[in-house]
């Protein structure tokens, strides 16, 4: 039975960095702080919406994240350029090494997004980055309404691509999300970094 291999998606797939390209011409120099803000906001409301049991889905995360990055950089934007930003979020570039290291993977493994990100925003980020077609499949913690590194969010992984009796690995470079899944007793993975003969 083939290993299932579940992949991040913001930090380890896509680079969320990637939008300071789009606050050069704003922000100059300060376009790269202002997104990793964003990026780091973006989480931070994402864990404390886990931890209160207040769920509200990523993508409102990502615009109250804005909104916080924006007071913090003492940036006035109008709601069209806002509308705008937060719809480039789902143009994030992939990581150079992604497209051949999946195209490795895919024959000997299951390969599955697997993101905080609601279902359709994740299938929109991965069709914009050309890799969609390598999964079998998009695991969201949108499911169960809660984040991770919930450890309800990774038995859902398990459970949702059928590898109750079949190991399943999580590849992700954010160590929050290696550690949540170790804990929650699944194999993972650091980023790029993961070869054949470690699974």
């Amino acid at each position: 039975m083939k290993i299932t291999l579940g992949f991040d998606v913001y930090g380890t797939l896509v680079d969320p960095s990637g939008m300071a390209k789009h606050l050069a011409d704003e922000l100059g120099a300060k376009a790269i702080a202002f997104a990793d803000c964003w990026r780091e906001k973006q989480l931070e409301y994402s864990f404390r919406r886990g931890l209160m049991g207040n769920y509200a889905d990523f993508s409102i995360c990502t615009s109250d994240a804005l909104n916080f990055t924006c007071q913090r950089f003492k940036i006035a934007i109008s709601s069209v350029r806002r509308t705008q930003l937060l719809a480039l979020y789902q143009h994030l570039p992939r990581f150079d090494d992604v497209a051949p290291a999946l195209r490795s993977l895919r024959e000997e493994f299951r390969l599955f997004a697997f993101s905080n990100g609601k279902r359709s925003d994740i299938d929109a980020v991965l069709s914009n980055a050309n890799i969609l077609d390598f999964f079998e499949g998009i695991v969201t913690a949108d499911d169960v309404r809660s984040f991770k590194p919930d450890p309800v969010v990774y038995t859902h992984a398990r459970r949702a691509t059928r590898a109750w009796s079949s190991p399943f690995w999580l590849v992700s470079s954010n160590p929050w999300d290696i550690i949540g899944a170790r804990s929650a007793g699944l194999s993972a993975a650091w980023g790029s970094t993961v070869r054949r003969e470690d699974l």
